[in-house]
């Protein structure tokens, strides 16, 4: 009897976790992957359609940067938009079962481009890896993402 519930409690609680461990939603901060320094704070959220996106709050100043106010060279509806509270990030999808998110877009506000976007959270649900690709993933850059809240 005991044995039993016990393996409810520790089931239960195994179960509980893991929904709440794949959600992307909260702060991160956004690991330059050229330079490994801090970039950006980015709150990710779940939309009413399921999918994620991905906003800047925050913009990290680094050294020998110049800071941009405005997405200069991004396609329409980004053009000249502010860099801060720019949607950076959305459209991406769970795949269940999985810490693996597939679909997304995502922008570069300083390069101007848009790539397709995937995510992996990694074990400890702390970190997650972007990968962004203009269409074939093998030829695309990896991004490291940190988990601040």
């Amino acid at each position: 009897m005991l044995k039993k519930l016990l393996l409810t409690m520790a089931t239960g609680t195994l179960l509980s976790s893991n929904v709440w461990a794949d959600d992307l939603s909260g702060t991160w901060q956004q690991i330059d992957d050229k330079t490994g320094a801090a970039k950006a704070i980015i709150q990710i959220r779940q939309e009413a359609d399921k999918s994620y996106s991905g906003t800047i709050v925050k913009v990290t100043p680094r050294p020998g940067y110049q800071a941009r106010e405005l997405c200069q060279n991004c396609p329409a509806p980004f053009t000249n938009q502010p860099i801060l509270g720019m949607k950076i990030l959305q459209g991406l999808k769970h795949v269940a079962g999985t810490g693996t998110y597939n679909h997304g877009r995502v922008i570069d506000p300083l390069a101007g481009k848009i790539y397709n976007a995937k995510i992996r959270l990694n074990s400890s649900k702390r970190r997650l890896t972007l990968r962004a690709n203009l269409g074939v993933s093998v030829l695309g850059r990896n991004q490291t993402w940190i988990r601040i809240d």
